[in-house]
């Protein structure tokens, strides 16, 4: 088996036979394939696709590059949530004590933020004390005792996925449909949850920018996940404006402490409920009322033993960055855009991001939003406010805010898009 003719044949539009995809994943993962020619190989998968046979193999080979995990000794049946990246979306953060504080257990594992979307564990670590990494016992160990645990995933966990997901950010290959969804499910199936809910994002904010696409990536996860044993269920939910009120990691965790308290913002809440409903009805869990366990402080509960028990203090003050600065609305009238990627470019140029993997994140940085879609505002009231310890990366961050939203006449009848725009299972 030699790469080149691996190459040429997706190059030609043909379809790579399994032996060819579980020589390519293995040498790739072991150095005997260089980056240049993965590279080569990834954008001819972007650009000629993948059918369903190629993506299924492909994905059981990266799952075969590393170990599998194991609930079985649970007594609790597993759920967990997958989102495919937007702005503004803390969602993990108040649904995984939530689902647990319901009755099932919730392996979350997550990881960071790139350029314009968030990383789960990013906004965490904002918390003082709070550890991402955990060994596999201590991971168990956190998901027995308190319901709910979200943590890196190790190196062991499909270690040819972690390899290739940083070759194709630096190569212009992220949105490759049959790669986006084979690094997403082989990670998650290696993790060994028994039911597992996707929350593909649609929108300027997401990589998928139009339903087709993001129908088309659902529908190829789904399946991936339900060949595997894996109960599957994917929601297309809407990324045209940024969730809730925040974009950035310590204003993002003080947001989803609201909606644990019982507060917060109605789209979060919205889109939280809407997921901890799928999380427990793919798990087999009946009667939980996931509304009941936010109002009554149960949600709550499990979150502040989840933090403690990854070494955070659940009370501590979170950091607030050292400067800000005002944007003001220009006119008076209706809101009627604020682009979820404008958002999000302005909130990683303050810092509340990373253009490499390796780069430092500020825990402070971000954006606060003033108003939505919808809302009626007044010339000169604060529209939003900018977060940042760096006053000189205010002029970079305003420079992606100049078309980021509208206002139309006052009157202006506006309708939002809903939150939840399909289902498929």
């Amino acid at each position: 088996m030699d790469v080149i003719s691996v190459i040429r044949t997706k190059r030609d539009r043909g379809e790579l036979s399994p032996e060819q995809i579980d020589w390519v994943i293995d040498a790739y993962t072991r150095g005997e394939v260089a980056d240049e020619q993965m590279s080569a190989l990834a954008m001819a998968i972007l650009l000629n696709g993948m059918n369903r046979t190629e993506i299924a193999r492909w994905t059981a080979a990266m799952i075969a590059s590393g170990e599998r995990m194991s609930f079985d000794t649970l007594t609790r049946p597993t759920a967990d949530k997958h989102s495919t990246g937007g702005v503004g979306d803390k969602i993990t953060l108040p649904l995984a004590p939530l689902v647990a504080a319901c009755g099932a257990a919730v392996p979350q594992l997550s990881g960071r933020g790139l350029g314009h979307t968030g990383g789960t564990l990013d906004k965490l670590e904002s918390i003082p004390g709070w550890r991402a990494l955990l060994s596999n016992e201590e991971m168990l160990h956190v998901l027995d005792t308190t319901g709910a645990v979200i943590c890196a995933a190790g190196d062991g966990l499909a270690p040819a996925d972690k390899k290739l997901y940083a070759l194709r950010d630096v190569t212009g290959t992220v949105e490759a449909i049959p790669l986006i969804a084979s690094s997403i499910m082989s990670k998650k199936i290696a993790e060994g949850t028994g039911s597992l809910v996707l929350d593909v994002k649609v929108g300027t904010g997401a990589f998928m920018k139009n339903i087709e696409d993001a129908r088309e990536l659902a529908s190829t996860m789904v399946a991936l996940g339900t060949d595997s044993g894996v109960k599957t269920v994917a929601l297309l939910t809407d990324m045209s404006t940024p969730l809730g009120l925040t974009a950035g990691n310590a204003l993002e965790v003080r947001e989803s402490i609201e909606v644990l308290a019982g507060g917060g913002p109605a789209d979060v809440v919205e889109l939280t409920l809407a997921l901890a409903r799928e999380m427990l009805a793919a798990a087999g869990i009946e009667g939980a009322d996931p509304a009941k366990a936010l109002a009554d402080g149960s949600a709550m509960d499990v979150w502040r033993r989840m933090i403690s028990a990854q070494g955070g203090d659940p009370d501590a003050d979170l950091p607030i960055a050292r400067e800000q600065h005002v944007v003001t609305a220009p006119a008076s009238g209706v809101l009627t855009r604020l682009d979820a990627y404008d958002i999000g470019v302005a909130a990683w140029r303050l810092g509340a991001g990373r253009a490499r993997k390796e780069d430092p994140v500020q825990a402070g940085a971000g954006v606060e939003l003033h108003a939505k879609p919808g809302d009626p505002v007044t010339a000169g009231q604060p529209l939003l406010t900018l977060h940042t310890d760096t006053p000189e990366k205010f002029a970079y961050a305003l420079q992606s805010l100049g078309s980021s939203y509208d206002i139309a006449p006052a009157g202006t009848e506006f309708t939002a898009p809903p939150i939840v725009r399909g289902r498929i299972a």
